[in-house]
């Protein structure tokens, strides 16, 4: 496993002494029972802030993903984790930023916490999805990400990874051991990329990018829906795809001029992005 920068930040939340043991016996008991192969970590930047943003499928993509990072990050979690005596203590000592995920003010603190880990030069971790897919499909993202990007002026990192739903399947407590583990770090995202950052219909066509970019890393079948406890894994894929503008030279067997293009997908149902 890669070389490990863990940056002290009293100032955010977490505990630096709790964090940083914690990170080291995370590392090394994941190095010894899983075989993991990670490619892309020459996009984390060596400092400053970025936005890791995975797909999300198990509770341990919390866990594999820090693990393999060159450096320390911060995480949004959900708030029930702080209703749990296993969790509640623990889980914000090690630096999550807890999101009550009915909305309004309350989630848009949890917002405001992440901006000060990026302003303050760290990574920071989120899923676009913003909860686990039950169907193993990639869904449509939220544009919290994206929002924070224009905000702090931070890239966005994707990520894509498969093999952690075999190892912590949902509603199982214990994570398999031995079992393989692929972490794909994607090239970086930047918002003005895309248009004005400061025009909301931009976040949209970030997320959108970034959940292309998620599809390609991970290989899920991409749906456009948000995802819920209601999904199943007979969801129908869509039939067209929008290529963000820009993007179209990454997408693998198709081709769009730089103004994006809707294309039908009958023909290739690999592709990772619906259009809205």
């Amino acid at each position: 496993m890669t070389s490990f920068q863990f940056e002290t930040a009293p100032e955010l939340p977490g505990a630096d002494r709790i964090a940083r043991v914690g990170l080291a016996a995370i590392r090394a008991t994941v190095n010894r029972l899983w075989d993991i192969d990670v490619h892309g970590l020459e996009h984390i930047p060596a400092d400053g802030p970025a936005i890791i943003a995975p797909n999300h499928l198990s509770f341990c993509d919390s866990v594999f993903i820090p693990a393999a990072l060159p450096r320390r990050v911060w995480a949004i979690g959900k708030g029930e984790y702080l209703d749990d005596w296993k969790t509640k203590h623990i889980f914000p000592a090690m630096g999550m930023i807890p999101v009550d995920r009915s909305g309004g003010d309350a989630a848009k603190a949890a917002l405001d916490t992440a901006a000060r880990v990026l302003d303050g030069g760290h990574l920071f971790m989120i899923y676009p999805e913003g909860t686990r897919s039950r169907s193993t499909n990639l869904h449509k993202g939220r544009t919290g990400a994206a929002r924070l990007a224009a905000r702090c002026d931070a890239p966005i990192i994707p990520v894509g990874h498969v093999g952690t739903l075999a190892i912590q399947p949902p509603d199982q407590f214990t994570m398999k051991p031995g079992l393989p583990l692929t972490i794909k770090f994607g090239e970086p995202i930047r918002v003005e990329e895309f248009g004005d950052p400061d025009d909301p219909r931009t976040a949209r066509t970030v997320t959108d990018a970034l959940m292309f970019e998620i599809g390609k890393l991970s290989g899920q079948r991409y749906v456009n829906t948000y995802a819920g406890k209601d999904d199943t894994p007979d969801m129908p894929i869509p039939t067209k795809i929008a290529v963000p503008p820009g993007r179209a030279a990454r997408a693998p067997n198709l081709v769009a001029p730089d103004s994006g293009e809707v294309i039908d997908l009958r023909k290739d149902s690999r592709g990772a992005l619906a259009a809205d």
